[in-house]
């Protein structure tokens, strides 16, 4: 019986990804599991046990990634009309992280890593030139960053003191007297225009 419910509930969510009309939803969700999700935790996993190439696949992954990123924001309003474009990310997404296929190493190595070699020298300016500029900007805005730095402060100390204190017997009482206050006009009232 659980091996026909498997069958069931996987038959169903073939269904769902594969269905080309209105399953956006179900498929930007499973783009943005298969994507960003499972590669945050194969990362951390990376991360937490030390192991040299499974963190280089990682980074290879997130390079490839990012660039698609960067591609399709600027190309979102155009593609995003294809026709099964969601089923094509998907299978896309797919592709650079399957180990037989190692997409992201393939797009890296064929594609970014020579384009990046190539015009390292002037995105390394043009980045530079950037991080000076913001620099600037932060500096030239710092009174008004400081100002929200000691606002946020305040916020976040008031809401944290209210949400570890539990609420006082006085705090019980008024807010019983204000209920009890707000009741008694409207229950005065159509007595009033009775008299």
């Amino acid at each position: 019986m659980a091996l026909l419910g498997s069958n069931i509930a996987s038959e169903v969510g073939l269904r769902l990804l594969l269905y080309p009309l209105g399953s956006n939803v179900v498929l930007r969700t499973a783009c943005c599991s298969v994507g960003i999700a499972l590669p945050v935790y194969s990362t951390f996993k990376a991360i937490e046990s030390k192991n040299q190439d499974a963190q280089q696949r990682c980074l290879v992954y997130w390079a490839a990634f990012g660039s698609f990123s960067l591609v399709e924001v600027f190309t979102d309003k155009l593609i995003s009309w294809v026709p099964m474009y969601y089923h094509v990310k998907f299978a896309f997404l797919v592709w650079l992280q399957l180990p037989p296929t190692n997409g992201a190493k393939q797009l890296y190595m064929n594609h970014m890593r020579p384009f990046l070699i190539k015009h390292q020298e002037s995105l390394d300016r043009v980045l530079g030139l950037a991080y000076c500029e913001v620099i600037k900007l932060v500096g030239s805005y710092q009174k008004e960053i400081q100002s929200v730095k000691i606002m946020v402060g305040k916020i976040t100390k008031s809401a944290d003191k209210m949400l570890r204190s539990p609420p006082t017997a006085s705090d019980r009482s008024s807010k019983h007297s204000s209920v009890d206050e707000s009741a008694t006009p409207s229950d005065a009232g159509p007595d009033q225009n009775n008299s």
